[in-house]
């Protein structure tokens, strides 16, 4: 399917030049894009939906979430802007796929599922498409991963209401946290924070998303 994929690829990099204004870049970092090339997306999709692998839309992927839509995969990626050797947390590994185009770019991977049905099959996922070094366990994404920060990104792929102050802890200064925040009914604001080397941290709302809901008690 490697046609297919790369065929996607032309169609991310299209949006991506279509919301420049918005993303603050018009084209993805060669890096991002050989990923996004990489990583066999149709491995992260449940058979039935197998076909539509390499459609740019999200799908669903069981226990009542989905498997992103590649621009927004390939946009997270970009502006959580980190590279080999970064440490990264995601909260909500749903079937491994974002976790995958990370790996995928040299990023040790951390990530918590709170459907223990997904958190395994998220493990075999990235243990058969060749990114077994990516931390896998089911559990409260929202309480993070606490004895392997600091890290040099954060990032979402639920939507929340509030920010994680927990989460905003496990970041390392000079880092950045990636968020869909809003209504969990409805749209919300795709959300870039990033902590500065005194503590400050500053925000800044890009595009329109909508995503499942963080599931959980949300306490900090």
């Amino acid at each position: 399917m490697t046609a297919e994929r790369h065929r996607l690829v032309d169609l991310i990099e299209n949006d991506v030049r279509a919301t420049a204004p918005a993303l603050g870049f018009d084209r993805l970092d060669p890096a991002v894009v050989e990923a996004l090339r990489e990583v066999p997306r149709h491995r992260f999709v449940p058979p039935p939906q197998r076909a539509l692998a390499y459609h740019n839309h999200p799908l669903p992927i069981g226990g009542g979430q989905t498997i992103s839509q590649p621009f927004i995969v390939a946009i997270m990626s970009q502006l959580l802007a980190v590279g080999p050797g970064d440490r990264v947390f995601e909260l909500g590994t749903g079937s491994g796929y974002q976790a995958a185009v990370l790996a995928a770019l040299g990023v040790e991977v951390y990530s918590v599922e709170i459907v223990p049905e997904l958190a395994e099959s998220a493990m075999r996922n990235l243990a058969e498409a060749g990114y077994p070094s990516v931390q896998v366990r089911a559990g409260d994404g929202w309480l993070g991963w606490p004895e392997a920060a600091p890290f040099d990104g954060i990032i979402l792929t639920a939507a929340a209401p509030t920010i994680p102050a927990r989460l905003i802890a496990q970041l390392k200064p000079g880092g950045r946290l990636l968020m869909p925040l809003g209504a969990v009914d409805g749209v919300q604001q795709l959300a870039l924070f990033e902590l500065d080397d005194t503590g400050t941290l500053t925000r800044r709302d890009l595009i329109p998303v909508r995503f499942v809901p963080v599931t959980g008690p949300l306490g900090d």
